[in-house]
């Protein structure tokens, strides 16, 4: 367990979405060996169920539940098990999202664009809906949205992911100043494309997935993808309780590039 308070989560009630893999799984485990309580939710209930066994053996207090972030019904579920199970919420990352398809803007229609704001916009604005009247009953609590690199930037053949992401900031923004006054933080990570598994399924015609890994690599100064590792450990010094004064935040994991 952590003793260091910039690191310590004892106590705390951490709920995340898209908890089955990638970054919410590896924020999951980290919270936990740090003290934290967890609600996690995924549409992945086998993956889900895997890590709460994980989990479960080392001693962390874990719920988990079915949510499909496009529902508003599912994420209301979900804040209503963190109140249930452990009286209150301390956290929330709002992390489930879906790949882009690589395509011209010009090709992109509208069904594409509903699927990509169904689940990375609405799941965000879905989750904060329930999520920050909790804390704001509280006086306290911390939102933390998954945007991208794409949502502060340009981010070409991939128009539909890249207009939700940039939501995502806006919305983080805005909820980070309407809950100011009330102890609660919002701030929004915006990775660099990053070794999960989500970016793995992506192709681009013509190229193997190693090539195609290569290319995405070579747009960062570091010249490699991110780990999934490095973009947690931003994610958890957003969450710590010690950058008390830090919200509005739309931050950068991305090797260097917003630099340019």
């Amino acid at each position: 367990m952590y003793s260091d308070p910039l690191l310590d989560f004892a106590g705390k009630t951490a709920l995340i979405t898209g908890a089955a893999s990638g970054l919410g799984q590896q924020l999951a485990r980290d919270l936990a060996a740090r003290g934290a309580r967890l609600v996690l939710g995924d549409i992945n209930n086998g993956g889900l169920a895997a890590l709460a066994d994980e989990l479960d053996d080392t001693g962390a207090q874990c719920k988990t539940q079915v949510c499909d972030v496009s529902s508003a019904a599912d994420c209301q579920a979900l804040v209503e098990l963190a109140r249930t199970e452990f009286g209150n919420l301390d956290i929330a990352v709002n992390n489930a999202g879906i790949a882009p398809p690589m395509m011209a803007l010009e090709d992109t229609d509208e069904a594409e664009l509903d699927r990509q704001y169904n689940v990375n916009l609405k799941g965000v604005m879905f989750g904060m809906r329930y999520q920050l009247p909790v804390m704001k009953a509280q006086q306290s609590g911390v939102v933390l949205n998954v945007s991208s690199m794409a949502g502060i930037g340009a981010a070409p053949n991939i128009a539909s992911y890249a207009a939700a992401k940039h939501a995502v900031v806006g919305l983080t923004r805005t909820a980070a100043i309407e809950c100011a006054s009330q102890g609660v933080r919002v701030n929004a990570i915006c990775p660099f494309f990053t070794l999960t598994p989500m970016v793995a399924e992506i192709q681009a015609p013509g190229a193997s997935r190693e090539e195609f890994q290569a290319l995405l690599a070579s747009g960062s100064p570091m010249k490699r993808l991110a780990q999934t590792e490095e973009v947690v450990a931003a994610m958890l010094m957003l969450l710590s309780p010690k950058l008390s004064y830090v919200t509005g935040l739309a931050l950068p994991v991305d090797g260097g590039r917003s630099a340019y």
